[in-house]
């Protein structure tokens, strides 16, 4: 470890350039070989401080190989996920993710098998534009740099995703986002929630958002305790989104309705209802609950403890 860190240094003294985003385990902007000594520091000391970022090559743990991968992105081998974009707000800083647009079959599709609720069907083809969707669920740190308070029933840790928040209460969180940035974010439409649960262009067909298993990456009934975890805790999907299934629930644009079986364009649901739509699952469901095609509603008032939010733009 030392021998690979005096190397690094070396790197860094030569000129080669680095990389934001990936790789940058202490947060600075940059990637550097003091990104190889935060993730020493972690791996020797359990220094919490840089769990969230620690995870360099996306696998899932947090190992000598992603110090491997800081190396090789130094050296130039690899390079980092440019569809990556920072935002801070009140010293507060949160990812996008951009999406390539695609095609794709939402629903109850044949890897969700008879878990699939008669209202995730039929399955039916609907193909999207790009866009940009959150890397995690909105934390309570966030939500707090924006609104000024903290509405979560469980609190302790601003790393955890906010909850307890209202389709309304999101809709304010949003307009105060954009006044503060002059950005676009929203709620995402359902359909783009779905398509990005699968893993967009890059899906492999997974039942829950990045695995057929569902330990490996929700927080859900069978492992949370009941309670909320920090953000990005366990692995991402294809597309480097992180909790997708499990942690919290997640509120979308639409009106809450039936599918047709007719191809769709840019879908936006229903023109009006009495229900908007809730997707993902959250450390209260079971594995069903956690699949990238359930579904339900609440309205647009209700405010409970494992029902959260996710941007878009």
């Amino acid at each position: 470890m030392k021998k690979l860190l005096l190397t690094l240094l070396a790197i860094v003294a030569c000129g080669l350039s680095a990389f934001a985003n990936v790789g940058d385990v202490n947060g600075d902007g940059h990637v550097t070989a003091a990104d190889v000594t935060a993730l020493y520091d972690y791996m020797l000391n359990n220094d919490m401080t840089y769990y969230s970022t620690a995870d360099v090559n996306g696998d899932g743990n947090i190992t000598a190989a992603d110090v491997t991968f800081i190396y090789d992105i130094l050296l130039g081998n690899v390079q980092p996920d440019e569809g990556v974009t920072e935002y801070t707000v009140g010293g507060v800083k949160f990812k996008m993710v951009d999406v390539e647009g695609g095609t794709f079959n939402m629903g109850a599709t044949a890897e969700q098998a008879s878990d699939a609720f008669d209202d995730e069907k039929p399955a039916h083809q609907v193909t999207l534009s790009s866009f940009a969707i959150g890397q995690t669920e909105v934390t309570q740190e966030l939500w707090q740099a924006v609104m000024g308070n903290n509405p979560s029933s469980f609190t302790g840790d601003l790393q955890r995703p906010v909850e307890y928040v209202s389709w309304n209460d999101c809709q304010q969180f949003i307009t105060q986002l954009n006044q503060m940035t002059g950005k676009n974010f929203r709620l995402p439409t359902e359909a783009e929630w779905e398509y990005v649960a699968r893993g967009g262009n890059k899906s492999q067909g997974y039942k829950y958002a990045g695995s057929h298993i569902i330990d490996d990456v929700a927080w859900c009934y069978s492992n949370a305790n009941l309670t909320t975890h920090p953000v990005a805790t366990k692995a991402p999907n294809e597309l480097g989104l992180y909790d997708m299934s499990g942690n919290v629930n997640e509120w979308c644009q639409d009106w809450y309705g039936s599918y047709s079986a007719d191809a769709q364009t840019n879908p936006t649901g229903p023109s009006s209802g009495s229900s908007r739509v809730v997707r993902g699952g959250s450390y209260y469901n079971n594995a069903r609950g956690c699949r990238v095609a359930y579904r339900f509603k609440l309205g647009v008032n209700n405010r409970v403890s494992y029902l959260g939010l996710r941007l878009a733009m």
